[in-house]
């Protein structure tokens, strides 16, 4: 589980960086801004979990979360690029690229923790 957490907040930090590449000045900064302080969070979530795991874990799941519901009212400009209407070039999707990861993310510490739920239920018997 720790290698999920980070590995994602290192791809959003690569996303980041990528960002500056294609992205015009003002769109790239905003988006790397976004990308280091979720990308970052979830490291240090990950960082965090190496001394007290559960802790960390779901520490990284509140970010995905929170990633993941900003990302999902994007979906609009993206559908709207797909279509050819969109003047944000490959801005949203990068920004749906961050929303998957945080998504993917969420589901896998919302499997963890059922797990462990499952684990100590049967511990207790």
């Amino acid at each position: 589980m720790r290698f999920q957490i980070f590995f994602s907040g290192t791809l959003m930090l690569i996303l980041g960086w990528v960002a500056m590449q294609f992205l015009e000045r003002n769109d790239a900064l905003a988006f790397l801004q976004g990308t280091l302080t979720l990308g970052g969070g979830i490291i240090i979530c990950g960082l965090f979990s190496l001394k007290m795991k559960w802790h960390g874990i779901i520490g990284a799941g509140v970010l995905a979360l929170l990633g993941a519901a900003r990302g999902l009212a994007n979906i609009p400009d993206f559908v709207k690029s797909l279509a050819g209407e969109g003047e944000r070039g490959p801005a949203p999707a990068m920004e749906l690229g961050v929303t998957v990861i945080c998504l993917v993310l969420l589901l896998r510490v919302i499997a963890a923790l059922q797990r462990e739920r499952t684990r100590r239920m049967l511990e207790e018997e």
